[in-house]
């Protein structure tokens, strides 16, 4: 090559080193000023992006163990309700109310000790029991079954205007018809027959055709004198 033209080769290579240089530079300077700019921002989002996703998984594996330790517990409720202590039934049902109230498997724990506490003869403890769970649970189910049982309890002791106040407002649609049923049972109780009879209608009509209990409320209608179906018993036998 000529000596000439290896000199301007040259020229040209410093000259396109020179800007991307300048380039380079200038992408530096505009980072730079942008960093200085909104950097403090960006630093915190990162800072609040990055905290919230740890938080996150923290929160699920305290979770998960918080559920290994109730459901442990839980065990620990059904072994000393088959054993019939009432002491340690107490306790373990304290236990696991305090550490892990907010866990279905407390309020499960609840349901089982109500039962257990109604069938030895304690129905202020069975009471207890049922309302903690009715409060406290998070689950529509597990509240549903709550309040009717209380209202099973209290029907039987004979308080049934409070029975009737359990099974108040508004309840899943599955259980719709258990509540009508235990209501016309509480005032037909009290001597209301014709609020009964509308109530265990609409238990009727809830149910299912191929539920068992559909035919026990059809039986309670026939009872009063109603035929579920259309038919109406003559007067006198009302």
């Amino acid at each position: 090559m000529a000596p000439g033209r290896r000199v301007q080769l040259n020229k040209a290579k410093n000259f396109m080193a020179n800007q991307l240089d300048l380039e380079e530079q200038e992408q530096l300077d505009q980072l730079k000023h942008y960093w200085k700019q909104y950097g403090n921002m960006i630093t915190w989002v990162l800072i609040v992006v990055l905290g919230a996703y740890a938080g996150w998984n923290f929160y699920q594996y305290w979770q998960r163990s918080q559920a290994q330790q109730a459901a442990a517990m839980y065990d620990e409720v059904e072994r000393v309700v088959k054993s019939a202590d009432a002491a340690k039934v107490d306790r373990v049902f304290g236990d696991i109310k305090d550490k892990f109230g907010s866990t279905t498997y407390a309020q499960q724990a609840g349901l089982l000790v109500a039962k257990q506490y109604y069938a030895t003869g304690k129905p202020d403890a069975a009471k207890a029991a049922l309302i903690w769970v009715a409060d406290k649970s998070s689950d529509p189910g597990y509240q549903a079954i709550a309040k009717l049982r209380l209202a099973g309890i209290l029907m039987d002791g004979k308080a049934f205007d409070e029975a009737l106040k359990q099974l108040g407002g508004a309840f899943p649609a599955d259980f719709e018809a258990l509540v009508a049923d235990r209501k016309g049972d509480i005032l037909l109780l009290q001597g209301k027959k014709s609020e009964a009879v509308t109530e265990y209608g609409k238990a009727y009509k809830r149910f299912d055709e191929r539920t068992e209990y559909r035919r026990l409320v059809e039986v309670k209608l026939n009872s009063l004198g109603v035929d579920p179906k259309g038919a109406v018993a003559p007067e006198g036998k009302k």
